[in-house]
């Protein structure tokens, strides 16, 4: 059975850096963070629950996907807005996310033949995640210690983890599937 093609995968992307992005403007104190994130939670919620509908065949991972994307954009536009008493939607995050963990885990960073990619270039990407995940919890950690290159530190987390999510759209090629690292090319 051939595998469909998941639909509005780079909107989904390009929402979750813009959460990403309003984010850092929201801890930069800039003006207009606050609808710039509201905007990617409602976008995000609303493109995956479309993702969601168009499926054909819906199996009992796939709603919990749906219910962890829709509490916690819902949840992110609640804590924005400043409601109270969001510990509910927190803790179906939270019930969701242990559940999705559980059942698919760490194999849904794999490829279909469930075998881990090791390209050089996905290394590299890979290595740049690890160091942007670095930076935002060093960045987050000094920061509350005032140390005067949090910001900048997390600022650059960020800006890695963004362009990490979007390495995608701005690849000149696919990545064959096979894996091409011993060969020589032949003139």
């Amino acid at each position: 059975m051939p595998k469909k093609e998941k639909i509005l995968k780079v909107p989904l992307r390009i929402s979750m850096t813009v959460i990403l992005l309003g984010m850092l403007l929201k801890i930069l104190e800039w003006p207009y963070a606050i609808p710039i994130v509201l905007f990617g939670f409602a976008n995000t919620g609303i493109l995956y629950f479309f993702r969601f509908w168009n499926k054909s065949d819906r199996k009992f991972l796939d709603i919990v996907k749906l219910v962890l994307v829709l509490s916690w954009t819902t949840n992110g536009i609640l804590r924005i807005l400043d409601f109270q008493h969001t510990l509910f939607l927190q803790i179906i995050v939270g019930i969701s996310f242990m559940t999705w963990f559980i059942m698919e885990g760490t194999a849904y960073f794999l490829d279909e033949d469930r075998k881990a990619k090791n390209q050089k270039i996905q290394v590299m990407w890979n290595f740049a995640m690890v160091v942007g995940a670095l930076a935002i919890i060093a960045g987050s950690l000094l920061n509350v210690m005032n140390w005067k290159f949090a910001i900048p530190l997390l600022v650059l987390g960020i800006t890695i983890i963004a362009a990490y999510i979007l390495k995608d759209l701005f690849s000149a090629g696919k990545i064959e599937n096979k894996d091409r690292n011993n060969e020589e090319y032949q003139l």
